[in-house]
Parts: C-alpha cells; structure tokens; sequence
C-alpha cells in the first residue's frame, strides 16, 4: 500500500518527520508531495524546491528507498487540484492530511483519508521556526540534525533576513538587528 502526504516543508521538521515515521508504520511506501513547489526565496516560503527534496532526503535516511519526493507547484483552482496531484505523482491508496482543505477536496474525490497524530504543532509550526530563525532564536532544536546543517550550509537563515527586511543587517550570531 502507498501513502500520499503532502507538505510545504518550509523548513522540514521534527514534526514531519514524527509523522513521516507514524505513516511508514502503516504503509509500504510514501509519496511526499512538496507543495507549492514554485515559490521560494519569500518570508513565507523561502527554500527553493530543490533545497526541500534534499532536506527530507537527508532527514529520512532510514526511509529513503521507501519514499517516492515530488515537487508540485499550485493551480489555483481547487476544483482541479485532486486531478492535478493524481497526474504529477506515482499512484497512492491512502491520503494522509490535518489540512481541513485538503481532506475535504480528497474526500469529494472519494479517496481514503487518514489524519496523522499531530505532534506539538504550535512548537513545529513551520511560521514559528522561521520567526525563531528571524530573532535568533532556538529553531536548531526543532529541526533534524541534518536539516539544521543543510540550512547553514546554504545560507538559510540569511536568505531570510535578507527577503524579510530591506533595511537590517545581522549581528555576529545571525539574528536579525
């Protein structure tokens, strides 16, 4: 059986990979959609696609054969997304999704869902780790080890200062002044 769970994985966290390991009890293989693939380097969404796929594939050493890391980018109409995901990856049995929107739009499709336990959402809030990253906060703690290295190494927390303010520069620890 194949699971389908979808994310913005703006940066990718603990909490994904709590339930990316919940979800890998329970099917043979994942497919991890990287929504809104198209958008980066904004406060929201900052990381490029590419820089997602190689955060998760470092994170999930252990479940890397069983993952099938797609990127997709956005159609705005939310009538033709279920069509849209099922064209742009592999095949899947099961949804896995809290996202109220994405749970009704496969529901209407008559796809089977299912609702991960969510683990500690306002600490692995994907705003809340950025705003971390802003104010030079504690956001190592909440990521994968090799995902904090991947975002050092490319400048993440730069890159986000940098798109997040025209007129601050960074102290000697990174945080925004």
């Amino acid at each position: 059986m194949r699971g389908l769970y979808i994310g913005r994985f703006q940066p990718y966290r603990l909490g994904h990979q709590a339930v990316l390991q919940k979800i890998s009890e329970e099917v043979d293989e994942i497919v991890i959609v990287i929504g809104s693939a198209q958008e980066s380097h904004t406060p929201e969404n900052p990381f490029t696609a590419g820089e997602r796929i190689d955060m998760i594939y470092a994170a999930l050493e252990d479940l890397r054969s069983r993952c099938y890391v797609i990127p997709l980018q956005d159609v705005k109409r939310n009538a033709i997304w279920v069509g849209h995901v099922r064209s742009m990856v592999p095949r899947f049995d099961v949804v896995y999704s809290n996202n109220p929107l994405v749970v009704q739009l496969f529901s209407e499709a008559g796809m089977k869902i299912r609702k991960p336990p969510m683990y500690q959402r306002e600490i692995y809030s994907g705003t809340a780790i950025r705003r971390l990253m802003l104010s030079s906060g504690d956001w190592r703690s909440l990521l994968p080890e090799a995902v904090t290295s991947l975002v050092e190494g490319i400048g993440g927390v730069e890159r986000l200062v940098s798109i997040s303010c025209s007129d601050c520069f960074l102290d000697e620890t990174g945080g925004r002044q």
